[in-house]
């Protein structure tokens, strides 16, 4: 399996966004969210997976002053995502997500998910994610299926 620098996965995501654009529909991959959370793809295994580097600041925090939980729902949103509509070329919606919290994510660190295919059909995706510590201590788990939608334009069409 071939695994592409950053600059290339970014430049294939971009040629996604207009072959998508036409029809009077805009999509953008990736999407605002992933540039508001200052995401930064790190690797890129054609087919097979995607790793994704989020940087915690205070402005993502519960009460308790670690990472929000529905931003660590975000993060994982936003490495499955982009890995999707790189395997599926074309547009894709999540149909569920599942998240496991295993520990308290801490502000000023930078949190690593990576995000793997396990299984892609016709119509849908199943993948797996996990969120690490820039020293590999496991933070969380997600698991996603994703439907494949039947809007034309992806790469190769």
């Amino acid at each position: 399996m071939q695994t592409l620098t950053t600059e290339e996965t970014q430049k294939i995501l971009e040629d996604m966004t207009v072959n998508f654009n036409h029809g009077g529909r805009k999509i953008t991959v990736p999407p605002p969210i992933f540039l508001a959370m200052k995401a930064e793809i790190l690797s890129y295994t054609k087919g097979k997976s995607i790793t994704v580097a989020f940087p915690v600041s205070e402005d993502q925090t519960n009460p308790m002053g670690m990472m929000q939980g529905g931003v660590i729902a975000a993060a994982f949103d936003n490495a499955f995502g982009p890995l999707s509509y790189l395997v599926a070329k074309r547009p894709t919606t999540t149909i569920d997500m599942n998240i496991q919290y295993i520990r308290g994510v801490a502000v000023n660190q930078k949190v690593i998910v990576t995000a793997s295919v396990e299984a892609k059909g016709f119509s849908t995706i199943h993948m797996v994610g996990e969120m690490r510590t820039e020293k590999d201590k496991l933070l969380a788990t997600a698991t996603t299926n994703l439907l494949i939608l039947k809007i034309p334009g992806g790469a190769g069409e």
